[in-house]
């Protein structure tokens, strides 16, 4: 009972550190865009948490995990709210936790996707587009995915391997950004003339952002242990930590060879890009493995956000880069570092990052489409210039300093 208790306290700790993310994701983006629409960005992470926690509740979590019966299938669902276990509030739902902290910690990484088309789309979408699409993601696609491997589901048959979300998580708020960036357009004046440097109002902001989502990235792969299992939980904060460590340095070097210039907002967006690789196999990797794992994903992150702005895909806070390119990259890094290095395990990595990519494809272009179509999910040109704390709020985050941002 002793290691069950200290089991248990170790996934509700993890659970709070998850919970901070939230925090982390709402200072970076905010940071990285224009101090004119700071309130409609952090009403936005307000809402996804709400919105989140209340759809995993109703739907998501018995979507996600709706029980052997549906071991190796596509879709299963054990009924609307949360089941009471038969024998009492806290029994031992598994063997190392109770069924509410289960039911908490991934009901917290169920509001991390929409978190990250959040800042993708930030300062052009439509507050109720946005809020309608939140809801649908994170109620129906985010735990029709999550269940295909965790779950149980035909991924798990299928032998695919995603520790704490690389793809199940990242990619999968990764490929709804894209989508969304591509149907929304870019923000006015961004490539007009090439690609135009639209500048974060609060860079120490999003420098704070980024070191909340490192310190909660220890709850969200430590926790993703299952347990308080010494040796398995000491290794994963190793290799999380070298991996993000490694995903600065090599930013640094890439940003400054393609630059000339010491861009800091590549070597935060490197430090994520470390995360979110090292993701996938924290459990398997060697700290060697990691460094390596980390020091692509930062080479990667540089090259993607160069190549999006080429394709003139305008993503303020590089969130497609870096959960979408960088967790594809961590996935398939499970087939080649670590443990479960092989060719059979890369053609499983594969074959899972295409089959959610072309499910979330789908899902979140309908989705946008239908929102498009009908209320619209783009403001007008004045809302967009003037800014949407005061079109969408009617305040200002920072009334004593208004400044004109065009």
């Amino acid at each position: 009972m002793e290691m069950f208790t200290i089991n248990n306290v170790w996934m509700m700790i993890s659970i709070f550190l998850v919970f901070i993310m939230h925090l982390g994701f709402g200072t970076l983006e905010s940071g990285l865009t224009r101090s004119k629409n700071t309130i409609n960005i952090l009403f936005k992470n307000v809402m996804i948490v709400s919105i989140g926690l209340l759809t995993y509740t109703f739907i998501g979590f018995n979507l996600m995990y709706p029980g052997a019966e549906f071991a190796g299938e596509f879709f299963g669902f054990a009924g609307f709210g949360l089941t009471l276990p038969e024998n009492g509030l806290t029994p031992e739902y598994s063997e190392g936790y109770t069924y509410w902290t289960d039911f908490l910690f991934q009901a917290m990484f169920a509001a991390t996707a929409a978190t990250i088309v959040s800042g993708a789309v930030a300062e052009r979408i439509k507050l109720n587009a946005f809020l309608i699409f939140s809801v649908i993601y994170v109620g129906l696609v985010y735990p029709i995915v999550g269940m295909w491997k965790w779950g149980g589901g035909f991924l798990d048959a299928l032998g695919f391997y995603d520790f704490a979300g690389s793809t199940l998580v990242h990619s999968v708020g990764g490929w709804a950004a894209l989508i969304a960036v591509i149907l929304l357009g870019p923000r006015i004046g961004k490539y007009n003339g090439g690609a135009k440097a639209i500048e974060g109002h609060n860079i120490p902001l999003a420098f704070v952002g980024v070191f909340l989502l490192w310190f909660g990235w220890f709850g969200f792969n430590g926790g993703s242990v299952l347990s308080a299992d010494a040796g398995t939980v000491s290794l994963v904060l190793v290799t999380t930590c070298l991996a993000a460590a490694a995903g600065a340095i090599s930013a640094f070097f890439t940003s400054y060879a393609l630059f000339k210039s010491y861009d800091i907002t590549m070597v935060l967006n490197g430090i994520l890009a470390g995360l979110v690789g090292i993701t996938a196999g924290a459990d398997l990797m060697s700290p060697t493995d990691a460094i390596l794992i980390g020091l692509i994903a930062g080479v990667i992150i540089v090259l993607a956000v160069t190549a999006l702005d080429k394709l003139k895909l305008d993503d303020p806070v590089g969130a497609i880069a870096v959960h979408l390119i960088c967790g594809i990259w961590g996935t398939l890094a499970v087939g080649i570092f670590g443990s479960k290095a092989s060719l059979e395990q890369l053609g499983s990595q594969f074959i899972g990052v295409l089959a959610v990519g072309a499910f979330c494809v789908i899902a979140s272009f309908i989705i946008l489409f239908t929102l498009k179509k009908t209320i619209g999910i783009r403001v007008s040109e004045k809302e967009e210039i003037e800014g949407l704390d005061l079109h969408e709020h009617g305040m200002s985050a920072y009334p004593d300093f208004r400044m004109n941002e065009h």
